[in-house]
């Protein structure tokens, strides 16, 4: 699914035209990556939560030469699924056979 797609559907349903849903879309795309950039955390519930994640400074090599190169610190946007989401996804949680005592009897 593409943006395109979510537009057209977005249209679709809610007798929008293209350009309006269009425009929705981006407005909500841009509040969410305004509120990543102010460091802030974005909950959709249930669909999940974005988050601002700081990545450590460290040394790294090229793979073809194998010179030592240093790779900065850096910020970097991640996704973690909500509940509602990983149950649409891989449907509800199993109950795990009951575990067995390990004393003797």
């Amino acid at each position: 699914m593409t943006k395109a797609d979510i537009v057209e559907t977005l249209a679709n349903e809610h007798e929008l035209s293209k350009r309006q849903a269009g425009e929705i879309v981006d407005l909500i795309l841009d509040e969410i990556t305004g509120a990543l950039k102010a460091g802030d955390k974005v909950q959709l519930i249930p669909f999940g939560s974005f988050v601002v994640r700081e990545r450590k400074a460290r040394t790294g090599r090229n793979p073809q030469t194998g010179a030592v190169l240093k790779i900065a610190a850096r910020r970097v946007p991640a996704f973690s699924a909500g509940k509602g989401l990983k149950d649409a996804v891989g449907g509800p949680k199993r109950g795990g056979a009951a575990k067995k005592s390990s004393r003797k009897k």
